[in-house]
């Protein structure tokens, strides 16, 4: 008997203005649109992708009961966390510097494998991390 597989394909990212959102995630972070369907004033669902990623994020009116700004945790895994940075950065999203955990804490500068980060809110206060993936960095080489 094989395994089952169970994909994250879709996770929904509670948000006050729905346009906002939208531009932040498609023009300042690069995600690409893949739905914006409003078939009533009460509904409007806006997905969209990082590029790259199998997974997507859905915005809208009447797709989330969490409040807006509550999502923390999301990460995206890039290969090269500098290059991501300066992308981001110039884009206008506020980051932070390249980060590294220390066993106590986050310090600034590039850690080991795996681990590598930058941080950044969306404008609702829904936190997401980018990581440094060797695996990625390798693939990319």
């Amino acid at each position: 008997m094989s395994a089952m597989e169970f994909k994250l394909e879709l996770v929904v990212v509670p948000v006050t203005d729905v346009d906002r959102a939208k531009a932040f995630y498609a023009d300042a972070c690069g995600f690409n649109v893949d739905v914006d369907h409003a078939p009533s004033p009460d509904f409007r669902v806006v997905q969209l992708t990082p590029p790259g990623s199998g997974c997507s994020v859905t915005i809208g009116k009447g797709v989330a009961s969490m409040a807006p700004g509550t999502l923390k945790g999301l990460q995206l895994c890039v290969a090269d966390i500098d290059a991501a940075h300066a992308l981001y950065a110039d884009r206008g999203v506020p980051v932070t510097p390249v980060r590294h955990h220390d066993g106590s804490g986050f310090v600034d500068g590039k850690g080991d494998d795996w681990n590598s980060f930058f941080f950044f809110d969306d404008p609702d206060g829904n936190s997401w991390a980018v990581q440094e993936s060797p695996t990625m960095r390798a693939a990319a080489g």
